[in-house]
């Protein structure tokens, strides 16, 4: 029996989803990584280096070190050079979701609940489409927001359906980081349930080749060897 098999939450789909190329990539990768134990994240297609497909990837408890980044690239590389979703060479990077990571799935919204979040709808409710405030959980198909920003009389809890979420993601915070350093120390003991990596990154730490849970892979096109081949 694989661990997707014996972990249902690895086949939970995600709600919020890329468009275009990277769909369709993801339609690739999503599979092969449920099959060894993995769920998605997100997939990215940037013109970085050329051109970068960034798949971000974690076990179902959150957490993806850096043994598990080259193990979900070695699964990934001949997949995608035989499905050959894009049509010039690129360079194949895995990675973990980070601290400040994007929200997905529906338990996402529920895990990280107490957490700031920055949202980003795709039509406007209320007459905006940004909103940014603590996630107070999930409720039903929509996740509860107290918004930081909420004019005196004015309501600051708002409910936004999950499914009309363009983007979703965690914003770094003291209270953040020091989950994830109680989350490592338990992980050091054996426990092995942190959802985050150690370690805080900046803000847009998940597109920084500095990153160290980034692991290029490898993968060709066309004989063209990418990093890490």
């Amino acid at each position: 029996m694989t661990e997707s098999q014996a972990n249902p939450s690895t086949l939970e789909r995600r709600i919020i989803v890329e468009p275009g190329l990277a769909a369709r990539v993801a339609a690739i990768v999503e599979p092969v990584l449920e099959g060894i134990g993995y769920r998605l994240v997100r997939v990215r297609v940037s013109g970085l280096d050329g051109c970068t497909v960034q798949v971000m990837a974690e076990r179902p408890d959150g957490s993806m070190t850096i043994d598990d980044c080259e193990a979900a690239s070695r699964a990934l590389s001949p997949v995608l050079d035989a499905a050959d979703p894009v049509d010039r060479a690129y360079r194949l990077e895995l990675s973990s979701p980070g601290l400040d990571r994007p929200l997905v799935r529906r338990s996402d919204f529920e895990r990280y609940a107490g957490h700031v979040v920055k949202i980003e709808m795709a039509a406007a409710i209320d007459g905006r489409k940004r909103f940014r405030g603590q996630l107070l959980g999930a409720e039903g198909d929509a996740a509860r927001i107290r918004r930081d920003d909420a004019p005196t009389g004015e309501a600051a809890d708002v409910m936004l359906p999950i499914e009309e979420m363009e983007d979703a993601k965690l914003v770094l915070t003291d209270s953040l980081i020091a989950e994830s350093l109680r989350r490592s120390k338990q992980a050091e003991r054996g426990h092995h349930d942190a959802p985050f990596p150690p370690g805080a990154q900046n803000d847009n730490h998940s597109d920084n080749p500095n990153n160290p849970f980034q692991r290029p892979s490898g993968g060709h096109r066309n004989g063209v060897q990418h990093e890490g081949d």
